[in-house]
């Protein structure tokens, strides 16, 4: 059984920083890509930062050169450096991840809140 777990959100003011975490757990699996979303208040959930299994990365325009994604293979860890927030980056943050058992399939955490405020 899969299980991704985020970690690190909270309240913070206009201009901090955070670091978001999302442990993968589990027995014999292999992960491709690892997407951070934001789902902020009344809105859809959009992509944030996305880290490909061949080490790629690309960022939402709205967080270019604020946020940070990076994943730490040993550890099946995925994290963001969330940098020089605002009040629009507040929300709850999902972790996905396209992992193989015996198919590939899309797996979610439960989400993290993250709050800033002015």
């Amino acid at each position: 059984q899969v299980q991704l777990v985020e970690s690190g959100g909270g309240p913070v003011q206009a201009g901090g920083s955070l670091r978001l975490s999302c442990a993968v757990s589990g027995t014999r699996f292999s992960i491709n890509d690892m997407v951070w979303y934001l789902q902020a208040p009344g809105k859809q959930r959009e992509l944030v930062a996305r880290g490909t299994g061949i080490g790629a990365t690309n960022y939402a325009d709205s967080v270019k050169g604020r946020f940070t994604i990076s994943r730490d293979n040993v550890k099946k860890t995925l994290y963001l450096q969330m940098n020089r927030l605002k009040p629009e980056d507040t929300g709850v943050y999902y972790c996905n991840a396209i992992i193989l058992t015996d198919t590939w399939r899309d797996y979610w955490g439960q989400g993290t809140q993250v709050t800033v405020s002015s």
